[in-house]
């Protein structure tokens, strides 16, 4: 596990909606959890199955290798990902963003860490 200070460090080079290539390397439960994914970085990449296919045959298996967006790095010390292909992405993915993340089209490209200060 990374420190708190690497973590902040990893994300302020990371942007939502960024492009990162990735090896899946963990299917623990399909159609119930998600997928652990290899970014290549100190920390390892999580998506949610709310953002993956249904059913669960349509998952990326372990050992696939695709494209995956930055959608979420917060305090767990993990980076959230949204799959890049459309084949691998809920069907829904539009009606899902527009109920939960409302934000994202304006969120793509944006810093993930906000600089020190933005928020005073």
């Amino acid at each position: 596990m990374v420190s708190d200070a690497e973590w902040t460090r990893i994300r302020r080079g990371l942007r939502f909606g960024q492009v990162l290539t990735g090896t899946v390397v963990r299917v623990p439960r399909p159609g119930a959890i998600g997928i652990f994914v290899d970014v290549g970085l100190e920390v390892g990449g999580f998506v949610d199955m709310a953002l993956l296919p249904q059913p669960a045959a349509r998952w990326p298996a372990e050992g696939t290798v695709t494209s995956f967006e930055v959608w979420a790095a917060d305090d767990r010390h993990q980076l959230r990902l949204k799959p890049a292909d459309p084949a691998y992405l809920c069907d829904d993915f539009d009606e899902f963003a527009a109920r939960f993340r409302p934000a994202w089209p304006s969120q793509v490209g944006q810093p993930v860490e906000p600089a020190p200060g933005a928020d005073e």
